[in-house]
């Protein structure tokens, strides 16, 4: 071979040499680059919780996506146990996804309203998820559903009407502030659409955007707000404003905050005067109807927008839930931050409820879990993943007492029974035989003591053997008792 052509062979394996390097160094490049991005996007992903969590008391809530399926979440047993989804009622549809549930909790004929996005209101029994009742939200404007969808919902639980035993009212609201009252009364047959409604309709705003509608504990107030609608309090039983708040001052540098409410509760079921809202500006309010239309206090929480505010029983402390996943609790007398509650949510918090008995409080929002915490230690007790994002959640606090409370009274006592009677099976044949005949060898020798002495009285002779046969009893008593101890005993030690 020619010098030349060495030459061009040496170049060309030089070439391709090169040509390997620069893949190979361009493949390491993109990997790095690939590690670095998936290390960005662990990085910025949000934070979820992996705790052992200690588990639930005995309890039952319902959960509503954004699908419109109800999901019922039990935890069973007497000790603390992980919630599980037990049911799920209804078929996946996004134009009946559920956005505002009330419930009628209490131990006989529990009723569950349900109002969906195309405009229906569902009547359901919450035992079996059986739809007692259908209503179309007979509006007075010529709006679709979904231009005016409802926004608000609550069952009330006292009847407005005495003319039937099967009548029941409930009140709802539209993002345009449509409220009306409606009764109705439950049909024979069951998936039957009510046309018999009587309805008061009137409006909470002229204009902007109703995000809201609250009850207080009495039924004879609601309360309304939203984007650009003052919070605003009406009497039910006349359809009548009677408050409506006023907008903040400015602030030092000139600043005006625009009203844009999104969340709001009662402080206390007996007094409808003061109660707590949140805002998107990251803001908790308190109002006192009584005191002044400004809020009586205001203070800031993280810097996402309040998407749930839940008050507790005590009526001191409420429950705040942003846009971000954190939940705390504060102390609304003094508005201090009474402490966060462990763990993160991955997504925006929609409902806070409190349970009615329960220390426990439960939360659901857009990463389709519905948690359960402890109130008093703010720790997480359990989580369950219900795969659709989840609009809003209630407790059904008479389902688990029915079966957990036998169980708990009568089960020590059957096992002291059945170790007793354990004991005396054991023990009883062998004392009869023996007892038998100390028996019969006392009756012959009082049989000839009285033949011997004659005609003696019969009435001395059965009282003593009475007597003597009282003091074997007792005996053997004491006896069984000393070996069924015994045996508790030797049973406790293996």
């Amino acid at each position: 071979m020619s010098k030349g052509r060495r030459k061009a062979s040496n170049a060309a394996v030089f070439t391709a040499s090169a040509a390997v390097n620069r893949a190979v160094s361009k493949f390491s490049g993109y990997n790095s680059r690939q590690e670095g991005r998936a290390q960005k996007l662990q990085s910025t992903m949000p934070r979820t919780t992996t705790l052992d969590t200690p588990g639930c008391p005995p309890l039952r809530a319902l959960a509503f996506d954004s699908l419109g399926l109800i999901k019922v979440v039990e935890c069973k047993g007497e000790e603390k146990g992980a919630a599980k989804m037990v049911e799920k009622w209804g078929q996946p549809d996004a134009s009946s996804a559920v956005v505002a549930a009330s419930i009628l909790d209490r131990e006989f004929n529990p009723l569950l309203a349900v109002a969906r996005k195309n405009g229906s209101v569902d009547i359901l029994t919450p035992v079996n998820g059986a739809i007692q009742a259908s209503i179309s939200n007979l509006s007075q404007t010529q709006d679709s559903p979904q231009d005016n969808a409802i926004v608000g919902l609550h069952l009330f639980k006292k009847p407005w009407s005495e003319s039937s035993l099967r009548s029941y009212t409930f009140l709802t609201s539209t993002i345009k502030g449509c409220a009306s009252i409606r009764s109705f009364e439950l049909p024979e047959s069951r998936a039957e659409i009510v046309s018999d409604v009587t309805q008061t309709t009137w409006s909470t705003s002229g204009s902007g955007e109703t995000l809201f509608l609250k009850v207080d504990g009495s039924e004879c107030y609601s309360l309304f707000g939203g984007k650009g609608v003052e919070v605003n309090v009406w009497d039910l039983l006349t359809s009548t404003k009677i408050w409506t708040a006023k907008s903040p001052a400015k602030n030092n540098l000139g600043i005006f905050t625009p009203t844009w409410f999104t969340s709001a509760s009662f402080l206390s079921k007996d007094d409808h005067r003061k109660f707590v809202s949140g805002t998107h500006n990251h803001q908790v309010r308190l109002y006192d109807t009584s005191a002044q239309r400004r809020p009586v206090m205001s203070f800031d929480f993280r810097d996402t927008p309040i998407k749930a505010v839940s008050g507790d029983l005590d009526g001191q402390t409420i429950y705040v839930g942003n846009g971000s996943g954190d939940l705390a609790s504060f102390d609304i007398r003094t508005g201090k931050l009474l402490g966060s509650f462990v763990g993160k949510c991955a997504g925006s918090i929609r409902s806070i409820v409190r349970h009615p008995e329960l220390p426990v409080l439960a939360s659901c929002g857009l990463d389709s879990y519905l948690r359960f915490w402890d109130i008093n230690s703010r720790q997480l007790l359990s989580a369950v993943f219900l795969k659709q994002p989840l609009t809003d959640v209630v407790f059904d606090s008479y389902f688990g007492n029915k079966e957990v409370a036998p169980a708990l009274d009568l089960q020590p006592q059957l096992e002291c029974l059945s170790e007793i009677s354990d004991g005396e099976e054991d023990m009883a044949p062998r004392k009869r035989k023996k007892t038998s005949k100390k028996h019969k060898e006392s009756k012959k020798l009082k049989l000839s003591k009285t033949g011997m002495h004659g005609s003696g009285d019969v009435s001395e002779i059965l009282d003593s053997s009475e007597e003597n046969t009282l003091q074997d009893t007792r005996k053997k008593a004491s006896k069984a008792h000393k070996r069924s101890d015994k045996l508790k005993s030797k049973r406790t030690k293996q």
